[in-house]
């Protein structure tokens, strides 16, 4: 009978595992298996009745009707030109006119979003293509209104190809040099810290170009060391490495002096706008308006916490104040990114009343009414129908983890659009009659639907069915929300992931990921949560190695209002640590915790608030892995620190609590992981952090990536430092 029983057994176990689904690997989730269907290079046209994207082949650039969502005309095909041939394109851009099109080619990534292409002129009638320039590489080439000029900047000057002039070339400004002076293109931090790579716009009639141009001369340079590597092989430092140097300001540095000017292109006269900013300000964006003698420009203080929006005549170089945006603490960066200048009307983002909400302002700097009233964030601005005065946005107006399209009418009532929750992006028509919508949650991927701006669904786009067909054949959970409030009142939201077969009765090891950065969140009931988004699928690649993965947003984290996230103002670490301490502290008393093995990890800011957790000094942790950390923030760059530290001399203490000064008490076994060539936190975080653990007589382990930067990325490189991660954490916890 026995044996009876064990035989039953073990064909109830083969049948079982014949039943059971697949089990995830990294190199599946690294090499894209599970990528969701996306629609990108959507480019509404004028008009308001079409939309172009770019094939999914990435051949042609196709048109399509935002009424029934059917293609209806190809505006460019590789295959069908005149004139010069090209196999592939990255991008594109429409003239204002419609009848050209700028074709992206060969594009090498300078920084996060600075890069130089090949761009061809396509003249859509004639299907002629042709080169921009013969000059080299070109940088962020804009149209003119009329579209028969382009402006480029090539080398830190500005160039002018005329249309008209069988494409004559000539040259803007000549004072530009690598390391020196940049001409219409923000140097390093003002690119990764305002979020923008473009300083130049033509005037509305076409007849001027201005200008942001940057004296770098001054900063700082910091410079990393190349080295041959792999994928791709630098054989040029085969015997020795080479060096990368370029200007970075820290925290408490010299920044680049900025300055605005214009170039009439009929006289070739240049002049320098006049415009008021402190000796050590910022002036962040250059932008048109319809007034051709009228330039929008955004200036800033070095605390960053006062925005000034000029109106500048470019002939007269006379600028005038129209709105000034000043708050407690400091002035968030997505304000100035979300500020929309219209042609009668400037929309501005601002948490003045403390919640992101919308204020409606005339080009005289009047401000006309106040969009949003809620306690909740207003989180993008879509634009403003000039002539209806409805006002198109997204908010987090069910919950803070929730997204929804809202639109605001000028009688002041506002209607959702959207109908499902989760997190709802959208892509309006030029006319603001029909929108895309990008919907996802924790569990399904990216469903893209074609909706009037009533926010009926006409047609769907793309659901992802396979993807979802294809994740349906593994062992995968899904993500749990819970909330729970701490020890000092505060009440923190989470998701988690158990295993599949998870067992109340059992006790299971914990991994926490966090990011913690201001602004940020990680709990949102989105497709991308989790570190490397698709669905979380290393999340549930760990689960299935029998871990519970978990995930908080603490103090100082997005969607809460202003003072929830700017509580950590000069204090960067301080209650973020703190949190994750006591999410720890919670999940170790459920009783299917086993408290005695709980680890942290994080990239970048969450690696620094996985460096600060572990050494917060109450020991919930048994092992951490920090990825890419600041571990002091006097050596990271000034926009970014300074907005919420202050500069080191102000704030001496702020600065003096961080991963080297806490090294003494980190107590846990610590993974470290860097890329040799991080542009962005240098690799000096962690050899000054390394040095500071061994003279405090700590174990640890470390970690570097040839060549690799802050991404740390690149052949085989993904897959390697996943599976280090996770295999750290099984060693450690299980």
């Amino acid at each position: 009978m026995k044996k009876f029983i064990t035989l039953c057994a073990a064909l109830l176990l083969t049948y079982s595992n014949a039943m059971a689904g697949e089990k995830l690997n990294l190199k599946a989730i690294t090499g894209g298996l599970f990528s969701a269907d996306y629609i990108s290079g959507i480019n509404p046209l004028s008009g308001g009745e079409l939309y172009a994207r770019i094939s999914s082949d990435g051949k042609q650039i196709v048109q399509y009707s935002f009424k029934t969502g059917k293609q209806v005309g190809i505006l460019f095909d590789v295959s069908n030109t005149m004139g010069e041939k090209i196999d592939a394109f990255e991008g594109y851009q429409l003239s204002p006119d419609g009848k050209r099109i700028l074709i992206q080619t060969q594009t090498q990534y300078i920084y996060r979003r600075s890069y130089k292409a090949v761009f061809y002129i396509y003249t859509i009638a004639s299907r002629k293509l042709e080169r921009l320039s013969d000059g080299g590489p070109q940088q962020i080439p804009i149209w003119s209104p009329d579209g028969r000029q382009i402006a480029f900047v090539r080398d830190n000057n500005i160039y002018l190809v005329k249309l008209l002039y069988d494409n004559a070339e000539s040259q803007v400004t000549k004072d530009g040099m690598f390391n020196k002076v940049i001409n219409g293109a923000p140097d390093w931090v003002y690119e990764e810290e305002f979020g923008f790579n473009k300083a130049l716009t033509f005037t509305a009639d076409g007849e001027m170009i201005c200008w942001i141009r940057y004296d770098e001369s001054k900063v700082k340079t910091y410079a990393l060391e190349m080295f041959k590597g792999l994928s791709p092989a630098r054989k040029q430092y085969s015997t020795y490495p080479g060096e990368y140097a370029y200007k970075y300001p820290k925290a408490g540095e010299d920044n680049s002096k900025p300055s605005v000017w214009s170039y009439d292109i009929k006289s070739h006269q240049i002049r320098q706008l006049q415009i008021p900013v402190d000796a050590d300000g910022y002036i962040m964006r250059i932008k048109a308006t319809d007034d051709p003698k009228r330039v929008i420009v955004y200036t800033m203080n070095r605390h960053q916490d006062a925005l000034h929006l000029y109106a500048v005549n470019p002939r007269s170089t006379v600028a005038q104040l129209l709105i000034k945006e000043s708050v407690p603490r400091y002035v968030k960066e997505e304000v100035i990114e979300g500020t929309i200048i219209g042609k009668n009307h400037i929309l501005l983002p601002s948490d003045r009343d403390g919640y992101m909400h919308l204020y409606l302002y005339n080009m005289n700097g009047q401000m006309l009414r106040k969009i949003g009233g809620g306690n909740y964030d207003i989180t993008h601005i879509y634009g403003m129908d000039e002539n209806s005065g409805d006002v198109y946005y997204q908010a987090a107006a069910l919950n803070p983890h929730d997204r929804q399209v809202f639109v605001a009418h000028r009688n002041g009532k506002s209607e959702r659009l959207t109908d499902r929750e989760g997190v709802n992006n959208a892509i309006f028509s030029t006319d603001y009659q029909y929108f895309i919508n990008i919907w996802s949650d924790y569990n399904t991927p990216y469903v893209f639907t074609l909706c009037n701006n009533k926010g009926k669904t006409l047609e769907t786009l793309v659901d992802n069915r396979q993807l979802r067909n294809k994740l349906a054949s593994y062992d995968l959970g899904k993500r749990e929300t819970f909330s729970f409030t701490t020890s000092e009142g505060v009440k923190l939201d989470g998701w988690m992931v158990k295993p599949v077969d998870f067992d109340a009765a059992k006790k299971y090891p914990v991994i926490l990921y966090q990011y913690s950065g201001p602004g940020s969140q990680q709990v949102m009931n989105a497709w991308n949560s989790g570190s490397m988004g698709g669905g979380g699928s290393f999340e549930h690649y760990l689960a299935q190695q029998g871990f519970i993965v978990v995930c908080v947003d603490g103090r100082g984290t997005g969607g809460r209002g202003a003072e929830f996230e700017k509580c950590t103002y000069l204090k960067l670490g301080a209650l973020e640590s703190r949190d994750q301490v006591e999410t720890a502290l919670y999940i170790a008393s459920q009783p299917y915790i086993d408290k005695s093995r709980i680890g942290l990890w994080g990239w970048s800011f969450g690696g620094f608030n996985t460096l600060m957790s572990i050494s917060e000094g109450r020991g919930v942790f048994k092992a951490g892995v920090a990825v890419a950390p600041p571990t002091d923030w006097r050596y990271y760059d000034s926009i970014y620190t300074e907005r919420y530290m202050r500069t080191p001399k102000e704030n001496p203490d702020g600065y003096g609590d961080n991963p080297i000064t806490r090294a003494g008490k980190m107590n846990a076994a610590l993974l470290i992981c860097h890329g040799t060539a991080d542009d962005n936190v240098h690799p000096q975080n962690t050899f000054e952090y390394a040095e500071a653990l061994v003279q405090a007589d700590k174990d640890f382990r470390e970690l570097y990536y040839t060549n690799r930067n802050h991404g740390i990325r690149g052949g085989n490189t993904r897959n390697h430092l996943l599976r280090q991660i996770a295999n750290f954490f099984i060693e450690h916890l299980k």
